[in-house]
């Protein structure tokens, strides 16, 4: 899999990509991240990529000439499964899309930024916009960075343990049941028996009982996509 990012603030990724299962990841030869700098695209002399909207409203908007550049630049060189933008008012990013998302072979992410992009980049560029939640950051390369991380981990091989990134919760619009390890009891605080019974059969039916339970409980919205 190979991701573009592109972003006006290139140095926020640095941390992120550089370490744990991403990092990884890239060293297995399993996924290549290139996180480009929007100022690189612009021909303003000052590196300027943003201006005022038309119509007199607050902010500064990204402008269409540099995002045009870097995307056309960018489809020179391979062909792409989806152009994402992140914005507030897109789809609300799930682990379903994450799972989809992690056969594809090439993503492009545009990183929105300010008041937003001019909107015929969004008309005529994007193929699909994504949000990670109803509330606004102050770009979007925070969504980006939970968007790649969430992607790559489901990449075979990306993980050690492949079964445990089929557990995780979310995967059948179940929350994960509750997880327990050494001692077996911490201050009279005790794992349940079950688990510690060694009869398979009778401890997966008593996760599925728990991820149900909690579900009900925490998110009883997930088990309406279940129907």
């Amino acid at each position: 899999m190979h991701i573009d990012i592109i972003s006006v603030l290139p140095e926020m990724f640095k941390g992120v990509i550089d370490c744990s299962i991403l990092k990884r990841a890239q060293n297995k030869g399993l996924v290549e991240i290139e996180v480009h700098n929007l100022r690189d695209y612009t021909t303003n002399k000052h590196r300027q990529v943003d201006d005022y909207p038309f119509g007199g409203e607050a902010g500064m908007v990204l402008q269409i000439e540099p995002i045009d550049n870097i995307i056309s630049a960018l489809k020179e060189k391979r062909t792409y499964d989806e152009i994402i933008y992140t914005s507030p008012d897109g789809e609300v990013f799930d682990q379903q899309i994450a799972n989809q998302m992690s056969s594809y072979k090439n993503i492009i992410i545009l990183c929105g930024h300010y008041k937003g992009i001019d909107y015929r980049v969004r008309e005529h560029l994007i193929t699909r916009e994504i949000s990670i939640g109803d509330y606004v950051l102050t770009g979007g390369e925070l969504a980006a960075a939970v968007m790649t991380d969430a992607i790559v981990r489901l990449i075979p091989g990306a993980i050690g343990d492949e079964q445990s990134a089929l557990s995780d919760s979310f995967q059948d619009n179940l929350l994960a049941p509750p997880v327990y390890t050494r001692p077996a009891d911490y201050k009279g605080w005790k794992v349940p028996e079950i688990l510690l019974s060694g009869h398979q059969a009778k401890i997966d039916d008593w996760k599925l009982q728990q991820s149900m339970e909690r579900t009900e409980r925490l998110r009883p919205d997930l088990l309406n996509k279940k129907e």
